[in-house]
């Protein structure tokens, strides 16, 4: 028995938590919507709020500082970058023009508290571009400034980049620092279904079946937006940079199935690296491209993060500008670098955004009882988006990718 209960995966027991919590809140709603219910949920949400500061820092200090000087980078890294900066920002506008439309939020009656209600209140233009620089960076990771926290960790990396090998024993700081936050970020989430369950015992005994059904159009909104943006964005992308089709799916699609049945990116990263290598993209491509996508092309969680966090501002009943979407989906274009490896990264990138924005962080509960559902398809969108990034930037170094070798994977793959 104790060998079954070990072999659950956590998606498992959140579905557990999920199912149980939907229970109470539909047979019991007096003792579902409770203060004590509400706690519980509410401990789990401070949790998460205390990973946003510390791996923000780390993860965006070590990636910036890794790359070295701009010099270095090289002409490869200059094209590599632009790509995943054009593709991830049409995959946010995707995701703000999806969720806009179709407003699955709409109807719910997500509640705020005091200091959500507080932060909310809409700046001018001046006041914006003032907040948006730290005064004090401990004072900024207080308050979970998602803005000033990413400013100061962007400034702070290039410093470190700029000054090379005297800085390495703070780049290894952060390091370490990170992977501490990565470990930390697994020990909170094995609390995850308990923080679902009352999360959503509590918002179904409030707001009855209706938080469902909108979870429902939210995950077949999330899916009909990033097939569009397969076919659309990076089909078309591949037509254009005359990548061949059919020996690219080849290449790619065992990788795919593997990030959407593990809804892991790592564990699709060996497989990706040979399958791209064998396509006929050249090894230092491949070496360079993948991996950094893995920190600038999360394409498919960027589409999920600017639908979900306009769900969320729709499910309180705020109003948000195009204005304020724009920063918002600026903002999570910035934090979400450098976490592929954070379980529920996303979860933990939106979680810093809505605190900032002054959204309520309910909405994070109720959003992560879906979020396995909606994590495969981001995961599998991302790795398909790298893997295509790698053919791009060969063909742009002028390689010929309908050679003997990328036809000869396509034989043996068919």
């Amino acid at each position: 028995m104790g060998g079954t209960l070990k072999r659950i995966s956590l998606t498992t027991w959140i579905f557990f938590g999920l199912a149980i919590g939907v229970g109470l809140g539909m047979e019991f709603p007096a003792a579902a919507n409770s203060p004590v219910t509400l706690a519980v949920a509410n401990v789990f949400l401070r949790l998460i709020k205390s990973i946003i500061a510390p791996l923000i820092f780390a993860t965006l200090v070590v990636g910036i500082a890794g790359t070295g000087s701009v010099k270095t980078m090289g002409r490869i890294g200059l094209k590599a970058i632009i790509f995943f900066e054009v593709v991830t920002t049409i995959a946010l506008f995707i995701g703000l023009g999806a969720v806009n439309l179709v407003r699955p939020g709409a109807g719910m009656t997500l509640e705020r508290t005091t200091g959500e209600a507080a932060l909310a209140k809409s700046p001018g233009l001046s006041e914006i571009l003032e907040h948006t620089f730290p005064a004090s960076i401990v004072d900024a990771m207080a308050k979970g400034d998602v803005l000033q926290i990413v400013v100061f960790s962007f400034l702070f990396g290039a410093a470190c980049a700029t000054i090379g090998s005297k800085s390495r024993p703070v780049v290894q700081v952060c390091e370490s620092l990170a992977e501490v936050m990565f470990r930390y970020t697994k020990y909170v989430m094995y609390l995850a279904p308990v923080g679902v369950g009352a999360a959503m015992a509590y918002t179904v005994g409030k707001n009855g079946t209706t938080v469902l059904f909108r979870l429902g159009t939210l995950i077949i909104t999330l899916y009909v937006a990033l097939v569009l943006f397969v076919v659309l964005v990076l089909g078309v992308t591949a037509v254009i940079a005359r990548v061949p089709l059919r020996s690219f799916w080849a290449a790619a699609r065992e990788p795919s199935i593997i990030a959407f049945s593990t809804a892991s990116s790592e564990a699709a990263l060996p497989l990706a690296l040979e399958n791209m290598e064998r396509f006929g993209v050249p090894k230092h491509i491949v070496g360079f491209v993948l991996p950094t996508g893995y920190s600038f092309n999360l394409t498919g969680s960027a589409l999920y993060l600017s639908l979900a966090a306009v769900f969320v501002a729709q499910a309180a009943g705020i109003p948000m500008s195009f204005g304020q979407q724009l920063l918002m989906m600026l903002t999570l274009m910035l934090t979400s670098k450098g976490v592929a490896g954070v379980p529920r990264a996303a979860i933990v990138i939106l979680a810093g955004t809505v605190t900032t924005f002054g959204l309520p962080a309910a909405g994070i509960s109720v959003l992560l009882g879906a979020d396995a559902l909606m994590d495969m398809g981001r995961t599998a969108v991302n790795v398909l988006g790298n893997c295509l990034a790698t053919a791009v930037v060969a063909r742009w170094e002028g390689v010929d990718l309908r050679d003997v070798q990328s036809k000869q994977f396509q034989v043996e793959s068919l």
